[in-house]
């Protein structure tokens, strides 16, 4: 028989008959799984070794904004950040998340949604680079995951360009060369209005982070654009650049600007589309999703051909 002094100590050693291994214990929440190039997953010594093989780093710029009735508000970030793991699943290249939201003030009457001011968010980014460049990393590869922060994105490229010892690329534009453009051209694409929130957003949704997607709650939202935009629709819906250009110059913008093209304003889901997103399918976004890693993967290592890593 164990002495009482015997079975407290267990006891409190978690080792009592009956008592979990404290060394066994793990939290209830789902565990995180390491991956490859990530830099909220690596050791420093882990980093130091990518740095003998690659000087290129993906910086997404995301954000924290609501995505209608289905979609998560991190919907953006983890679109920007799932696609650089990818594409750091193929070549070396470190992928470094360095904010959750960006510039969304035109979403800010439904909750959840969190906006910087572009200042701000540019001079995290550029700082950030800043730290990278001091450990030796040289060349960033900006990925925009959020059209509100189209322009952000260039002037973070500008600036990292203009300022430091850096080379910045924004990779939607670089990788657009080397897009498999008959592979998209196969995905249905109904000549409706469609962005966002909608079924491509949706269906990339899907593929990428299908547990955090909610379509059971998806319905199709019903549009009420002002009168001079709703009649720009069918140009814009063609493919006319200039139609596109002026109505997203003057469609979504914050409540304050009294264009009365904020969020709210224009449709009561949130979401950006005629289209039912309960119509996107992960098979959609998988394609959609590969097309784009595809091209960036074939830039990555043409940039690498002409200027090796390492290169003074």
């Amino acid at each position: 028989m164990r002495s009482i002094v015997t079975v407290l100590l267990l006891s409190v050693l978690g080792l009592a008959s009956g008592a979990p291994c404290l060394r066994g214990q793990v939290s209830p929440l789902p565990r995180e799984t390491k991956v490859r190039n990530f830099l909220p997953h690596m050791t420093w010594p882990e980093v130091a070794d990518l740095l003998t093989r690659s000087d290129m780093v993906i910086l997404p710029v995301t954000s924290l904004e609501q995505h209608g009735l289905h979609g998560p508000v991190g919907t953006d970030y983890y679109s920007g950040v799932e696609r650089a793991k990818l594409i750091a699943r193929e070549v070396d290249v470190l992928v470094a998340p360095i904010l959750y939201p960006g510039q969304s003030p035109y979403h800010m009457e439904f909750p959840g949604t969190v906006t910087l001011p572009s200042t701000l968010v540019q001079e995290v980014y550029v700082e950030a680079a800043k730290s990278l460049m001091h450990h030796g990393f040289k060349r960033f590869l900006v990925l925009n995951a959020h059209g509100g922060n189209q322009a952000i994105t260039t002037f973070i490229v500008d600036r990292i360009n203009q300022e430091t010892e850096g080379i910045a690329v924004d990779l939607g534009a670089v990788a657009g060369p080397f897009t498999d453009r008959e592979r998209l051209a196969a995905l249905p694409s109904p000549e409706v209005f469609d962005r966002h929130g909608g079924v491509g957003e949706t269906a990339r949704s899907l593929y990428l982070f299908p547990d955090l997607v909610e379509l059971d709650e998806a319905v199709p939202a019903t549009l009420t654009l002002p009168v001079h935009m709703e009649a720009m629709l069918p140009a814009v819906v063609e493919g006319d650049r200039t139609a596109l250009t002026v109505f997203l110059a003057e469609g979504l913008k914050a409540e304050e600007t009294g264009k009365g093209t904020a969020t709210h304003e224009m449709t009561r889901t949130g979401a950006w589309s005629v289209r039912d997103p309960r119509e996107a399918t992960a098979e959609e976004g998988r394609i959609a999703t590969e097309v784009f890693v595809d091209a960036a993967v074939a830039f990555i290592r043409r940039w690498e051909a002409l200027r090796p890593s390492g290169t003074p």
